[in-house]
């Protein structure tokens, strides 16, 4: 009885993990291909999360990317908008003492904020539906990467502390990918994805910085956020409307 047991224990177990590395085999195209040439790419059936979007955006892109600018700041009522709290003399000198005005614990809740705002970004369905692109795992991570490439970019400029910041918020970001990956489907050599995952972040974040150095061709950031964002077949350059999409993406 108990040999019995084991036979059919282990064939499960087996099943279990060919399954996993079949995703993982799909997951490779956009691993070995994406940090090889610095672009993620992924076949069009890896980590489907919703049904495809209507096939015509719903937004003008003129309307959208070519008005004119407004102030970032949020609305006093906005959800997104987090403020330091205000406490009296004798709780914050308790709080005090126990480091939560530190320098560092004031800037991993900075990168709490700054983070959430990014995810508000990418997950905001209004995204998807003016650049028409199909909501993915791979998509999305894109977009994440894209929007985390802005933040620590700009971050850099502040030195030191900057960077300090950026790292704290990278942090913050691997969390969120763990927790979307495994919300994927993945439950079975969950390091080894996230370990794939970090090396296409990398490889996207040094295209992008390639793309935007002084001796960089005027197209060249144009046709990196279209290699790792919107391609499904892997090519190099936009035509058409995708074209003009891509370059609202990639205004300054």
């Amino acid at each position: 009885m108990l040999p019995r047991w084991s036979r059919a224990v282990a064939q499960l177990s087996r099943l279990g993990t060919q399954q996993n590395l079949n995703l993982r085999n799909e997951f490779y195209v956009v691993s070995r291909q994406s940090y090889a040439r610095a672009a993620a790419v992924a076949p069009d059936t890896a980590f489907t999360v919703e049904k495809p979007l209507p096939a015509e955006p719903v937004v003008n892109l003129d309307k959208l990317f070519w008005s004119k600018p407004s102030s970032l700041a949020l609305a006093p009522d906005s959800p997104l908008r987090i403020d330091e709290p205000q406490y009296g003399r004798f709780r914050r000198a308790i709080l005090t003492m126990l480091l939560f005005y530190s320098k560092q614990s004031k800037s991993i809740r900075g990168a709490n904020v700054v983070y959430k705002r990014i995810v508000s970004q990418v997950d905001k369905p209004g995204i998807y539906e003016v650049f028409n692109l199909e909501k993915t795992f791979k998509t999305t991570f894109s977009l994440l990467v894209l929007h985390m490439w802005l933040c620590l970019r700009r971050l850099k400029e502040e030195g030191k502390d900057g960077v300090e910041f950026g790292q704290y918020m990278y942090e913050i970001y691997n969390h969120d990918v763990e927790l979307r990956v495994s919300k994927a489907g993945v439950n079975l050599l969950l390091s080894r994805w996230m370990k794939d995952l970090e090396k296409i972040f990398y490889g996207n974040i040094v295209a992008y910085d390639a793309a935007v150095l002084p001796e960089a061709k005027l197209d060249d950031l144009q046709n990196v956020i279209w290699r790792n964002v919107f391609s499904d077949d892997g090519s190099s350059q936009p035509t058409g409307d995708a074209s003009r999409a891509v370059q609202a993406c990639s205004l300054p």
